[in-house]
């Protein structure tokens, strides 16, 4: 059997496996726009960073711990316009920080080490968002939950990283038992598909 003929059983064979995991950005809206409706707090198990959502009348946002700091996105309820240089302050516990707006990447940050340090923390963690953008004003409330074993960009990422290598190894396992019935077809029958060239 010629070579291209081999490569294209072992190329319809990994068609059989199972896809492998997605990577989702966050959002506050779902693929078509849509307002999500679920509680305003979000870990899961597969998530690379914990991120929590929140959402009122006038703003929606999604703020997640990554890089050492508390990154916010934020924008309009109705519109989905993001808000730009407003005035933003989250509090975790006793802690309260103003948010500093970051031009390049649209969001707003808080790196202070303790209130990043209290929000990474293992438990579940109410946070408060104050949003002041124009003549409009918000409190929003969400909670985060962190896992004890799930640190920001470690553990997770880790449990990511080993089902994209599941899959991979899973490919090759059916790449090498296609060539290797192919190699015991040609031992018992030479003139199988004319052999291996």
């Amino acid at each position: 059997m010629r070579q291209s003929t081999l490569a294209a059983l072992a190329s319809g064979a990994l068609l059989l496996l199972p896809s492998p995991p997605g990577i989702a950005g966050p959002g506050a809206h779902g693929p078509g726009g849509e307002h999500l409706d679920g509680p305003a707090q979000v870990l899961s198990a597969g998530s690379s960073v914990p991120r929590v959502e929140a959402k009122s009348e006038t703003f929606e946002l999604v703020a997640r711990i990554d890089g050492g700091a508390l990154s916010i996105l934020i924008d309009r309820y109705d519109t989905n316009e993001p808000v730009l240089e407003a005035n933003v302050e989250v509090e975790v516990g006793s802690l309260k920080q103003k948010a500093t707006f970051r031009r390049e990447q649209g969001d707003y940050a808080v790196t202070d080490p303790k209130l990043v340090a209290l929000a990474s923390s293992p438990g579940s963690h109410a946070l408060v968002f104050t949003v002041n953008a124009g003549k409009d004003s918000d409190l929003l409330e969400g909670t985060i939950q962190i896992a004890a074993h799930a640190r920001p960009g470690t553990a997770t990422a880790l449990g990511s990283y080993t089902s994209i290598a599941a899959w991979i190894g899973g490919g090759v396992l059916v790449i090498g038992g296609v060539g290797a019935f192919l190699r015991r077809r040609r031992a018992r029958n030479p003139a199988f598909m004319g052999g291996l060239r």
